[in-house]
């Protein structure tokens, strides 16, 4: 799988595509990984930057403890991650900065470690669940998510916090490209999910035609009816063959044979049916 990077630099010195302060230490690529995870939270004024209860002010705190060696500690701090920094699908001014620390930290070893799981988690470890959180990013920018705005009289470039997550396309999918042969199953599968909805960027059309036999041969052969979905609907939109994938027959059906017979794990798409979905465009 080629992971050439040169789409866009890693880049932190720019406030106005990174939304982190001019005065960080240079690019990510010239950084040790500690300093560059550091200068991505050490780098931005949170305290500026909303999400869905008010000023992030806590961020830099709690991104920091995904990498953290205690399971539990991981995982609230990834429940911080979408909830409040992408609340029901919400996309905020702090959500941007923080998907560039997600997709830094991803191949940081410590994220193969295990977090806690309930139903509607996402399976696998912790790497799989920020590949499936920057898919869940992304999906709030595509094409699709554009059409949807400007039918309700928005457009994604007027509302800054989609603006950015658009800008960082190119970043977000460097980061993922590379798990999309993992030898992890389920990281894999993530991946590929998170590099379809960053493919409708103008800038990376290119990378569609290379992914295709992945995303028929792994995520169309997933155990999970969403993800079967995803590439069918994504092999359709590229125009390529989705014959003989199956996804979920019945839309309305959460199907609980694609369930861990243990009960452990699930990815149900979209929110929990008891909590409603999140706020139409401008989000």
């Amino acid at each position: 799988m080629n992971t050439d990077r040169s789409d866009q630099p890693w880049n932190v010195t720019d406030p106005a595509e990174n939304c982190v302060d001019v005065d960080s230490a240079g690019t990510i690529a010239a950084l040790d990984e500690v300093e560059a995870y550091k200068g991505l939270l050490t780098g931005v004024d949170w305290a500026a930057l909303g999400h869905a209860y008010g000023p992030a002010t806590e961020a830099p705190k709690m991104l920091a403890a995904l990498l953290d060696p205690d399971q539990s500690t991981r995982t609230k701090a990834l429940s911080y991650l979408h909830d409040p920094l992408n609340h029901q699908n919400t996309l905020y001014e702090a959500t941007v900065p923080a998907a560039l620390y997600v997709a830094a930290i991803l191949s940081d070893p410590r994220t193969t470690r295990t977090v806690d799981k309930d139903r509607r988690s996402f399976p696998g470890c912790l790497r799989a669940e920020l590949l499936s959180w920057i898919a869940s990013v992304a999906n709030e920018v595509t094409d699709e998510a554009e059409a949807l705005s400007r039918r309700h009289g928005y457009a994604l470039d007027d509302y800054p916090p989609a603006a950015g997550v658009q800008r960082i396309r190119p970043l977000l999918f460097s980061a993922s490209l590379p798990y999309t042969d993992d030898t992890d199953r389920h990281v894999c599968e993530a991946a590929l999910a998170a590099c379809i909805p960053l493919l409708d960027d103008p800038r990376l059309l290119r990378h569609q035609r290379p992914l295709v036999p992945l995303v028929r041969e792994v995520l169309g052969t997933s155990e999970l009816w969403q993800h079967r979905e995803r590439a069918i609907d994504a092999l359709d939109a590229w125009g390529e063959d989705s014959s003989g994938l199956e996804g979920q027959r019945n839309p309305f059906l959460f199907c609980d044979s694609d369930l861990p017979t243990d009960g452990s794990s699930a990815w149900l798409t979209g929110p929990n049916p008891a909590e409603g979905y999140g706020e139409e465009p401008p989000f």
